[in-house]
């Protein structure tokens, strides 16, 4: 008898001991972002702040100039995690990702070096990108949309196109940017929140999915987000009368659920967008259109500007491939740095 008791406490010790590692290590996702403080969420809705633990320092730390990216954990990220007290917490893990969405991190301060421009991650584990411009204030800009498409399409994000502000339209200039993105193969949007034009069908399409809105400062995200979901009140601003530009409104990127299943992302407004970890050779691929030809060329490491036998340039002599669309292609190869490391 005395034996059974024995046996039965070290179970019971066993099982409790058990339990409360499995509640020391939580699942969860990141959902907000503020300095060193990172807000996740856990499967009940749960919001808890924490911090990283010191490991992912030492880690960094150990990298020095080998660093690529200043980026530990990022909005979207699953992580585990143990709580301290209340609702403050520790991750200890995070889970790798299925994809994220970046770009070049602005230049460092008095850097001259080779590999010191960084990668900004904006997100991670993402479904679909909506790259948000608006018609007007400020003016509808290709080159600017094409460059986030490019950043979209290396990281194998589904893109999609919101055109905002279509009650400020006095020209045709709508339909033509509607249909010119349609015929690539992109879903476009128009919509307008003074009208209310186009508000449900954006909505009906985030269904499901983790959604992330990015655009320039001042086209309009909060406020198409807040059209869609009055709840989440984000904050809006209007257009600098000095600048025609946008002012940021949006100081930190926020995940919100706002349906079953259905998150919203909301970033910062952007003024400029580099693509990051894309080499000249590869940038072709990230165009669609450039698909149907890019294997045709005479050489395997065509850039598609000057070479031989090169049956991207043909395609635009001969109107398969957009002009406007080839001027983003060169405009971006430009801009892309040889003494990158990836």
């Amino acid at each position: 008898m005395l034996f059974y008791c024995i046996s039965l406490f070290r179970v019971v010790k066993f099982n409790l001991k058990n339990k409360n590692y499995k509640e020391n290590n939580i699942k969860g996702k990141i959902v907000k972002i503020e300095s060193k403080d990172y807000y996740v969420e856990n499967n009940i809705g749960k919001v808890f702040r924490c911090s990283l633990r010191g490991k992912f320092k030492k880690d960094l730390l150990k990298k020095k100039d080998k660093l690529t990216t200043y980026d530990v954990a990022v909005l979207g990220d699953w992580v585990e995690f143990e709580i301290v007290s209340g609702s403050v917490g520790v991750i200890n893990k995070i889970e790798i990702r299925k994809n994220y969405l970046s770009r070049k991190a602005k230049r460092l301060r008095g850097s001259l070096k080779r590999g010191e421009r960084l990668e900004q991650i904006i997100a991670s584990n993402l479904d679909t990108l909506y790259i948000v411009s608006s018609i007007d204030s400020p003016k509808f800009n290709n080159r600017f949309i094409d460059r986030i498409i490019v950043t979209a399409e290396s990281s194998h994000i589904d893109v999609r196109i919101v055109i905002n502000k279509s009650d400020l339209e006095q020209s045709k200039l709508l339909a033509k940017w509607e249909n010119f993105y349609s015929k690539l193969g992109y879903n476009v949007f128009i919509t307008s929140v003074i009208s209310l034009v186009g508000i449900e069908k954006l909505k009906k399409s985030l269904n499901g999915k983790i959604n992330l809105f990015w655009g320039q400062s001042g086209v309009g995200k909060s406020s198409l987000l807040n059209a869609m979901y009055p709840e989440l009140n984000f904050p809006v601003g209007e257009i600098s009368e000095a600048s025609k530009k946008g002012r940021h409104t949006t100081v930190t990127g926020i995940m919100k659920l706002v349906e079953k299943n259905t998150y919203i992302i909301d970033t910062p407004g952007i003024r400029e967008i580099d693509p990051y970890g894309i080499k000249k050779q590869d940038l072709g691929y990230y165009f669609i259109e450039f698909g149907e030809f890019i294997h045709q060329c005479k050489f395997n490491t065509c850039i598609h500007v000057h070479e031989p036998g090169c049956a991207v340039v043909k395609a635009v002599e001969e109107g398969k491939i957009s002009l406007l669309r080839y001027e983003s292609y060169l405009n971006l190869l430009n801009t892309i740095e040889d003494d990158m490391f990836y």
